[in-house]
């Protein structure tokens, strides 16, 4: 049983998350939170607004980084910080999900400019499923 969501990973001048799950959906959630956990104090952000994310990609591991980069360009273009996420559908090939959140330039404290490709990872585990991304901050 994965008792922790995810967990942030010092890379040089950029920063990362490992986000884990008992199965991919909880993985892309978790890994989703941790992200927005680098942009926000997400305790403070309220699920106000939503939004209807689909990605295509080819593997888990792009999935993720199209998923994460898809919802880091939706915040920058409304400003919305997302805290909740349903999957509607997940395979390894497409994902279809609302994430809803709060507009709240306030509570920014960290900018991330892009998600990398840089050591992405998306695996299988004996306890479940584990990812890592690692952020252009």
């Amino acid at each position: 049983m994965v008792n922790k969501k995810y967990e942030f990973i010092e890379h040089t001048a950029d920063i990362g998350v490992r986000a884990f799950g008992r199965n991919p959906e909880e993985v892309f959630i978790n890994a989703a939170s941790g992200m927005f956990a680098i942009i926000a104090d997400a305790r403070r952000i309220k699920p106000k607004e939503q939004i209807e994310i689909r990605q295509e990609a080819q593997g888990y591991d792009e999935l993720l980084r199209e998923w994460l980069q898809e919802l880091l360009y939706q915040y920058s273009l409304s400003g919305i910080i997302f805290k909740e996420f349903v999957i509607q559908s997940l395979s390894q090939n497409a994902i279809k999900a609302i994430a809803w959140g709060e507009n709240t330039p306030d509570k920014i404290k960290t900018e991330i400019k892009a998600v990398t490709y840089h050591e992405l990872e998306f695996k299988k585990t004996k306890d479940g499923y584990e990812a890592k991304v690692i952020f252009d901050v």
